[in-house]
């Protein structure tokens, strides 16, 4: 993870020098990190929307041929092909940003392994609003608005990506344990941490309303196009 926090501590601290304040040097960390996050969070989002509107489709074809695996799997490919689908398409945007976030969270957690310089040392103990010191814990108010800000921003997910009702009960239960968790994490590691988890979802949130727009245009981008070719196989056959 240093390979992505000392570079990461390298940018709080430049920007500590311009700004003089810890807690505001993090939040403008987490704004500049998820922005150049920005077109892979889209093209993951993107990619799974892409699979919700497969899902009746690729059912079809599992039931069809249930007994019959190596022809599902060539079927499904030529779904995958007809519909300009790619299944992998939003792995590698997720795997980069896992990397990123791991690296960030290593920084903020242990700051002092990655950052070095004197001045800094005394940074990470600065009050921030009500936070006395944002190298401790703060028990309820970060925590709490942390998890709630992790709650809608999972909830724009969901409205505008619903699942298969098998898995809706799964998806409902980590909609609402997950900002639980990040609560409880919340109280027990830095409060510096908690700065930029919230900072980060409350940013995500707008993400989201962002990305669901895209989701409906390109739906109804999709349904006007196979209105059209519906016109044209009609007109040709008569």
């Amino acid at each position: 993870m240093g390979l992505i926090a000392q570079p990461l501590g390298w940018l709080l601290t430049q920007l500590y020098n311009i700004v003089g304040s810890y807690g505001v040097a993090l939040a403008i960390v987490t704004l500049i990190v998820k922005m150049a996050l920005y077109p892979l969070y889209k093209k993951q989002i993107m990619a799974t929307a892409g699979m919700t509107d497969l899902q009746p489709k690729m059912q079809e074809l599992q039931k069809k041929y249930a007994n019959d695996r190596e022809t599902l799997n060539e079927k499904m490919q030529e779904l995958y092909k007809e519909e300009g689908f790619n299944p992998m398409g939003g792995c590698l945007p997720m795997i980069v940003q896992m990397v990123v976030i791991m690296g960030l969270f290593a920084l903020l957690r242990n700051p002092m392994i990655y950052i070095h310089s004197e001045q800094m040392y005394f940074a990470i103990h600065e009050s921030f609003l009500w936070i006395r010191d944002l190298s401790q814990p703060d028990l309820w108010v970060l925590p709490i608005l942390a998890g709630v800000a992790t709650f809608f921003s999972s909830w724009l997910t969901r409205l505008a990506n619903p699942t298969p009702q098998n898995s809706n009960v799964m998806m409902k239960m980590m909609m609402y344990f997950f900002p639980i968790m990040i609560v409880w994490l919340a109280r027990a590691y830095p409060a510096g941490l908690a700065v930029y988890w919230f900072v980060g979802q409350f940013i995500q949130i707008f993400f989201n309303l962002r990305f669901n727009k895209l989701r409906k245009d390109l739906k109804e981008k999709n349904k006007s196009v196979k209105k059209k070719k519906k016109k044209k196989v009609v007109g040709g056959t008569n």
